[in-house]
């Protein structure tokens, strides 16, 4: 096992929200605020739906699930004003061993890019607030691809970027989506959960759950010769 995994391991491919930062225990907490406000029932099943996919299909999502006359724009703008006021500059809380392991990886010479289903400017943002941009050859955003999350589109253009091949991309994510991403763009899915419990489903697609960054920093630190 030790030997087949360092002779793939060329470069690393993290999901942003919910990997790098705790964002969607952030935003979580919005949407259930906005959620009384709103009188929406049935908002956890929602948001849970909405993790790991883009704009388009998180708004599809609502529409279904509370009518097409559902106000998604003013909703949207709304829980984006309140996440700024309550997370921007730099308040986001970073994940636990997310810095030390992309300090490891950068000092190993690996490429390392960001594949996010948020916009890409918003990803810049965050990353740079937090002095994290650094640690990225590459980093795409959702709004840079047509298709979401579990199509692998995003994934393929990470490994195209980083000219890497896709069966030599180590793929770090916590939503079904991502890993459902990774492993259809015959890349290696490791999870770290998050919001989401890996179910029957995750647990055949993945390589390895692991229980945060600090623990997939020391399964690869053993895994290298």
């Amino acid at each position: 096992m030790r030997f087949a995994l360092f002779l793939i391991m060329k470069a690393f491919i993290f999901d942003m929200d919910g990997v790098i930062f705790d964002s969607e225990r952030a935003e979580y907490g919005i949407w259930m605020e906005m959620a009384e406000e709103y009188q929406l029932p049935g908002m956890q099943e929602v948001y849970y739906r909405c993790i790991g996919v883009n704009r388009e299909v998180c708004k599809r999502t609502m529409l279904e699930a509370y009518g097409e006359d559902f106000p998604f724009e003013e909703y949207a703008k709304l829980s984006s004003k309140r996440y700024q006021e309550r997370y921007g500059n730099g308040r986001l809380p970073i994940k636990e061993g997310a810095r030390e392991l992309l300090s490891y990886l950068s000092r190993r010479g690996y490429p390392i890019a960001l594949a996010s289903s948020t916009r890409t400017e918003k990803v810049q943002s965050q990353l740079k607030a937090a002095d994290l941009l650094q640690y990225f050859n590459v980093v795409i955003g959702g709004d840079m691809v047509s298709k979401s999350k579990p199509d692998p589109e995003i994934f393929l253009k990470a490994s195209e970027e980083l000219s890497v091949a896709t069966e030599q991309c180590i793929v770090i994510e916590d939503s079904y989506n991502g890993i459902r991403a990774a492993a259809a763009a015959g890349m290696h899915p490791y999870m770290v959960p998050d919001m989401l419990s890996p179910n029957e489903e995750m647990i055949s697609l993945c390589e390895k759950i692991v229980g945060s960054l600090t623990e997939m920093k020391e399964f690869l630190m053993k895994e290298e010769p």
